[in-house]
């Protein structure tokens, strides 16, 4: 008798056990069905401000110190702030002296839980591209992601970033002088600006890719006052209607024509060293092309070749290709 009462007991205590968890999975369903966004408490005993972003609402600490970026890390550092882990990969050579002592945290598109998770950061910051690991990084600290159509919105990224990061002053600041800069360019060329016609390539390992008005580069030279080649000339809904793409689109070589311009502006990196190098072959070949040839800037010698910070999406890329639009518009002859 002792043994049956025992069995019962235990026995009502799983199926009461088991009313507890399906009460909770219910009101858990029924939470999510109401639309709200979701919240990110981890803080909620520190002072921290409410965000909503694209993957539901968090609180961000006023304070912190342990930053991590799941994409590019290059605003936080135009805006003062040093992270302690990044996503570090080829493209990120040209800021290698601003990235000592910042860990590498894996590859673009796959950041590495377990190496974010041993930095023990206080705050983490990516774009859309992570809400599949957003339900882990918002477990390890307050995770903001960023929306993140295309790479000529990267201004108003900055911006949302700024505020995120609870540096709009700094961020006004950085933008006021990335204007202040193309004012300096547009008062150097002078004449020469309105008349100029400016096409950006990029040679990849099996085609050619010309990069258009609402690309980041695009906006750039639109921000300078740089008019681009009619085959450039649209706009990132046409080029999505025409093309399937809002920031370039491909030719063959029988089209090259399409990439002339009174400049062109030409870069062939790739995500790995292989492909990389396959594209440089193909530039190879590209320029014995009597079609290339042919085109005015190669014949005026106007062709200058940039890296590939031209298609980056970040306040330190667009400086950089300031910084290019000085060197081969302005001081060389």
């Amino acid at each position: 008798m002792n043994d049956n009462y025992m069995k019962i007991k235990s026995f009502t205590r799983w199926w009461r056990f088991g009313i507890v968890i399906f009460c909770s999975l219910l009101f858990a369903v029924a939470c999510h069905r109401g639309g709200s966004l979701p919240v990110n408490n981890q803080n909620i005993n520190t002072a921290c401000r409410q965000v909503e972003h694209a993957a539901g609402i968090t609180c961000i600490p006023e304070k912190f110190e342990r930053l991590v970026t799941l994409d590019n890390f290059e605003n936080a550092i135009a805006l003062g702030i040093k992270p302690i882990g990044a996503v570090i990969s080829d493209f990120s050579s040209s800021w290698q002296d601003q990235l000592t002592g910042v860990t590498n945290i894996g590859t673009i598109g796959e950041p590495n839980i377990e190496s974010i998770l041993a930095l023990k950061p206080d705050l983490i910051v990516g774009s859309d591209y992570q809400q599949k690991i957003y339900p882990i990084t918002s477990k390890i600290a307050p995770t903001f992601l960023f929306k993140f159509g295309h790479s000529g919105q990267w201004k108003e990224v900055f911006t949302k970033i700024s505020a995120a990061l609870g540096k709009e002053e700094v961020g006004e600041q950085v933008m006021e002088n990335y204007y202040r800069r193309l004012a300096e360019f547009k008062q150097k060329m002078g004449n020469k600006l309105s008349n100029l016609k400016v096409s950006v390539v990029r040679v990849y390992p099996n085609n050619i890719n010309l990069y258009l008005l609402d690309s980041f580069c695009g906006t750039i030279l639109q921000d300078a006052g740089l008019s681009r080649p009619e085959s450039q000339n649209f706009t990132a809904s046409e080029a999505q209607k025409l093309f399937g793409n809002p920031i370039q689109m491909s030719i063959g070589n029988e089209l090259i024509e399409k990439a002339d311009g009174d400049v062109i502006f030409i870069w062939t990196a790739e995500n790995n060293a292989e492909g990389n190098q396959t594209a440089k072959v193909n530039l190879e070949k590209l320029k014995s092309n009597q079609l290339w040839k042919n085109l005015k800037a190669v014949k005026e010698n106007k062709v200058y070749f940039v890296p590939n910070y031209w298609i980056g999406s970040g306040m330190l890329a667009a400086n950089a290709i300031i910084d290019d639009l000085f060197k081969y518009l302005i001081n060389t002859p």
